[in-house]
């Protein structure tokens, strides 16, 4: 039996989200992350379908994306029941077995605890009740958040030690046994496995999307520093060493993109915000970067991306209401390939 997993970049049939609530986590900054969300979804929606999650009344919703723009049959709204936003790590990760689709609903446990994830550790199963997926549903304990990787569509599959390590996730399984998991199950060849490159304020352990992406096959944009005096400097001083000692399948190093880090952003109690480039997120017909406010390193941003995505429109998104929950573009999105069945 043959498995694969799609990278990014194969056609999609729809994004997932997970609408915002208003008694959630974002309570504080309800009205600008909700605004960051309807900006997202018209987006996505200029491209193709984006399948949404909400509490929300689902004609008032529907209406107001419209009134903003949005494709309206590119809409596809959902009643389920969530705890946050972050569909990257609670949706599913689909998988082809003999080209057949195959959505897999890894447990998802708030980050290794930290957050309650009752309810969206079921919202894919919420989903699959409700006709949102054809395809089967396959549950499972291993816990795998879809932040935590990256893979390249041929067989190499990019991580962290940090986050799929972590005592808090999968304690019973050695790191060999981790890599075999992820073998058996997304159908990868081999795992290169990242140490450093740690942005402050990130309470995931660590995700790869934060911090280093397959843009293609051969190429991978990161988060760079090239202010000796941030706080990042030696960190991701030391994950642009580490990048640059991997090599493809066939001994050749990668083409590596460096992206600039943002100015520090902080929260109200002067903690600082994890703000990155590397969690943009592709469409179809477009590549969605997000964006902080700061004209000179946004601009920068986009500049060097934008040659390694050719045929893609290459967008800025502000996101920085979405950094206030130490998340961004990237995080609040799960694609679903185009295949038949799904």
């Amino acid at each position: 039996m043959s498995v694969f997993l799609p990278p990014e970049w194969a056609p999609q049939s729809a994004i997932q989200l997970t609408w915002p609530r208003a008694a959630g986590d974002f309570a504080h900054w309800f009205a600008a992350v909700r605004a960051n969300f309807v900006r997202l979804a018209v987006t996505i929606s200029r491209f193709q379908p984006v399948l949404i999650g909400t509490e929300e009344d689902l004609t008032a919703l529907r209406a107001d994306l419209i009134a903003h723009g949005a494709t309206g049959h590119n809409l596809r709204l959902y009643p389920v029941q969530s705890n946050d936003v972050w569909a990257r790590d609670h949706g599913p990760i689909t998988v082809l077995r003999d080209g057949r689709p195959v959505l897999l609903d890894f447990t998802f446990n708030g980050w290794g605890g930290k957050f309650d994830a009752a309810l969206d550790n079921t919202l894919t199963c919420q989903l699959k009740t409700l006709s949102a997926f054809n395809a089967p549903v396959e549950s499972t304990d291993f816990v795998l958040e879809g932040g935590g990787i990256d893979v390249d569509g041929e067989g190499t599959l990019l991580t962290t030690e940090r986050c799929l390590l972590a005592p808090t996730r999968n304690p019973h399984l050695s790191k060999a046994q981790i890599e075999d998991e992820l073998k058996a199950r997304l159908g990868v060849k081999r795992v290169l496995w990242l140490k450093a490159g740690d942005l402050i304020g990130d309470d995931t352990d660590g995700h790869v999307d934060t911090i280093a992406r397959f843009c293609n096959a051969t190429t991978i944009a990161y988060q760079a520093c090239e202010n000796a005096s941030d706080a990042h400097f030696e960190d991701l001083t030391a994950l642009k060493r580490e990048l640059r000692a991997l090599t493809q399948p066939n001994g050749q190093p990668y083409t590596l993109v460096p992206l600039p880090l943002p100015p520090a952003i902080h929260d109200e109690d002067g903690k600082r915000l994890p703000a990155g480039y590397p969690n943009f997120l592709i469409l179809n017909g477009a590549v969605l970067m997000p964006t902080y406010g700061d004209a000179t390193t946004d601009a920068e941003a986009l500049r060097r991306l934008k040659p390694h995505f050719p045929n893609r429109e290459v967008i800025g998104l502000d996101c920085r209401a979405l950094i206030n929950q130490y998340g961004s573009l990237h995080c609040a999105t799960m694609q679903l390939p185009a295949v038949e069945g799904i």
